[in-house]
């Protein structure tokens, strides 16, 4: 995401650290989606794709069928094709790197299909945990020279370089594999596993554009210019508990760069700027009031952005009644509570970028003003 080595070095961090355990807050579980197991990004900047098939394998789950780990690398081995291309066209003029959104996931799935983790891993070279360093800067280096020597004016063999990068990374994407005795396509696995691409859709919550239309929501990380519909802060709320009550889960693309966010301690929370550090996480403290105008403002100076994405999996209650949201984060499970964080309601509501959700988990009439 924007700030990809921040995210990358706390998922270095958390991959070797266990960190001490919180007795501040205690939480009980109001509504908990079943999901498959947490993973552990490692040193690669691919939160937008672990989140993505974390919710994808949730997916899968609510429609019947029995758990199954999905690969993450499947997607970032396309993606990363299509973000050399989209690079190359644009003539530099846009971001290059690690990070993307979850519509990457989701246009991936429907273009290609989805694989089992079991037939690719995307680990090389009997490799225990993934590390991106060498293959990110490859591919930055090969863009770059295609466009400063002008290697696409002529041909456009330079994609085969971009394509053996990603084999000798990655390893070659499968086109047929064997899962539990019987054989698939990628295509096929994903019409088995019952998921429709065309089933999800990106949604946001911001007033410099208008409500109940859909634009292009403006973050680094929206290289595939990607349309997210708008709709009121109140709206987004309404969606995101509709969602998880109704036993959706969602996809979030949010801010992790406060200081109220912190996931060793297993807390997402927005304190009021008079709160002390000393006070963060030794006190129950007050909390911002977030409305609209907060938000954007916030949005517009750079304040909030688009670092990370997530797997928003439940509520829970803590000790004094207040409601907060269950995420499933990608850097491992060494934290109080095994690799998950508590959310505060004023924190989603400030620092939420984006989600993608099943469309079915809309509630009707906001579903009627969106036109879906």
């Amino acid at each position: 995401m924007k700030k990809v080595v921040f995210t990358i070095a706390i998922a270095v961090i958390v991959c070797t650290l266990a960190i001490g355990q919180t007795a501040l807050y205690q939480f009980t579980p109001v509504h908990q989606i079943k999901v498959g197991e947490t993973e552990d990004q490692c040193q690669s900047g691919t939160c937008w794709s672990f989140a993505t098939i974390s919710f994808l394998e949730a997916e899968i789950i609510r429609k019947g069928n029995k758990p199954v780990d999905l690969s993450e690398m499947f997607n970032v081995y396309y993606t990363y094709q299509k973000k050399a291309d989209s690079y190359v066209r644009y003539q530099g003029k846009q971001q290059f790197g690690p990070g993307g959104l979850s519509h990457d996931v989701i246009r991936i799935v429907g273009e290609f299909g989805l694989v089992p983790e079991a037939a690719y891993s995307g680990l090389t070279f009997n490799d225990a945990r993934h590390n991106h360093d060498g293959l990110d800067n490859l591919l930055e280096s090969t863009v770059t020279t295609v466009l400063k020597k002008g290697l696409n004016a002529h041909d456009q063999n330079w994609r085969k370089s971009v394509v053996g990068i990603l084999d000798a990374n990655l390893g070659a994407a499968p086109a047929q594999f064997t899962f539990d005795g019987k054989s698939y396509t990628p295509a096929s696995f994903r019409d088995a596993m019952k998921i429709n691409a065309n089933d999800y859709v990106s949604i946001t919550s911001f007033s410099h554009h208008p409500y109940y239309s859909s634009f292009v929501l403006e973050v680094p990380d929206n290289w595939a210019k990607g349309s997210f519909y708008n709709v009121p802060l109140e709206d987004l709320m309404s969606i995101t508990n509709n969602a998880l009550e109704k036993g959706f889960s969602i996809a979030w693309d949010a801010d992790v760069s406060e200081r109220g966010f912190d996931f060793g301690q297993g807390l997402g929370l927005l304190p009021e700027s008079t709160v002390s550090k000393d006070d963060l996480f030794k006190k129950i403290v007050t909390e911002q009031n977030v409305t609209q105008e907060s938000r954007q403002a916030a949005f517009d100076c750079f304040e909030t952005t688009d670092d990370h994405l997530m797997h928003l999996t439940g509520m829970a209650k803590d000790q004094n009644g207040q409601m907060y949201y269950m995420i499933k984060n990608s850097w491992g499970t060494k934290n109080p509570y095994g690799g998950y964080q508590y959310i505060s309601k004023a924190y989603y509501q400030m620092k939420t970028v984006g989600i993608v959700i099943h469309k079915d988990a809309i509630p009707a009439e906001i579903r009627k003003k969106l036109g879906l």
